[in-house]
């Protein structure tokens, strides 16, 4: 096995897509959100897949026709939605696990159910690191997109066969299409009337288009009479329940803190889930006490 460093061109790209870890963690206390993908059970899956620790960093695909030119050897791994993957104009049946030869040109089509493409690769992209993490975000690291015409670094890797794998495992997206998300109670959930709580269990919510990687806003109202709130720490997975009475779900790229009453926290798991919605999808909250 020998090494060095490669790079990978991108050819074409729309809006959204950029390069994400597991998040940034030691600027919290600057009000620097912790970013990372938005869904982590797509990064743990390829970082597993291609023997990769568990913090290396991934391309993070909210937009199909993206294509990227590899000018060395190494092996891919793509999860997340699906959608199909094509190496040289030829259609990747499992693109769980691919070898790619330098000059190989991958191209991501339409998407077919979720909403983001996770692209790993041996050893991970090798962007630059700020407070920790190799995550975009603004103005942290300059940019907060990737555009047609970057490069990116990886280490080249070569294989002692041109194929990855007898077997390729293989990535499941059914539960991209799960209509439960599971939820616990916030800090300010006890603040609800019982009335309240219980139509925010038996609602079925829709997702609006005012969705990005700082939250996502959902449809349907719920009453909200509590008195304003100082404010407090948020994290990603808070749910706050606005003035106006809009529950707002906060993502990966959201602030520190906020004025909203807290009423929900949801696991990563859910997370993941929601970041694979697009808007006029509907959802369920099923909230487990402590």
């Amino acid at each position: 096995m020998n090494k060095e460093k490669g790079s990978a061109l991108i050819l074409r790209t729309g809006p959204g897509s950029s390069i994400q870890d597991q998040g940034r963690f030691l600027g919290s206390h600057y009000g620097i959100p912790s970013s990372g993908v938005m869904d982590q059970k797509s990064l743990r899956w390829v970082n597993h897949v291609l023997q990769n620790s568990p913090n290396d960093a991934v391309l993070e695909i909210s937009s199909p026709g993206f294509t990227i030119q590899f000018d060395c050897t190494t092996l891919i791994s793509i999860a997340g939605a699906t959608s199909v993957v094509k190496v040289n104009s030829k259609e990747e049946g499992n693109p769980s696990l691919i070898g790619i030869q330098a000059g190989d040109i991958l191209e991501i089509g339409g998407f077919i159910t979720g909403s983001r493409i996770y692209l790993g690769i041996k050893g991970g992209f090798l962007s630059p690191l700020f407070l920790g993490s190799r995550s975009f975000f603004l103005p942290v690291t300059g940019q907060s997109m990737l555009k047609k015409g970057d490069i990116l670094e990886y280490d080249s890797f070569i294989p002692f066969s041109k194929s990855p794998a007898q077997a390729k495992p293989r990535w499941s997206s059914s539960w991209l299409e799960e209509f439960d998300v599971k939820a616990f109670p916030g800090p300010d959930w006890n603040l609800l009337s019982p009335d309240q709580q219980e139509k925010i269990r038996k609602t079925e919510f829709h997702l609006s288009k005012l969705s990005n990687r700082m939250g996502i806003q959902l449809e349907e109202l719920v009453e909200n009479t509590l008195p304003e709130m100082p404010t407090n720490p948020v994290f990603p997975g808070t749910i706050q329940l606005t003035s106006g009475g809009k529950l707002l779900l906060l993502m990966r790229d959201a602030g520190v803190t906020g004025g909203y009453p807290r009423i929900l926290q949801l696991p990563d798991e859910s997370v993941s889930l929601l970041s694979q919605k697009s808007p006029g999808q509907s959802i369920r909250f099923i909230i487990k006490d402590f």
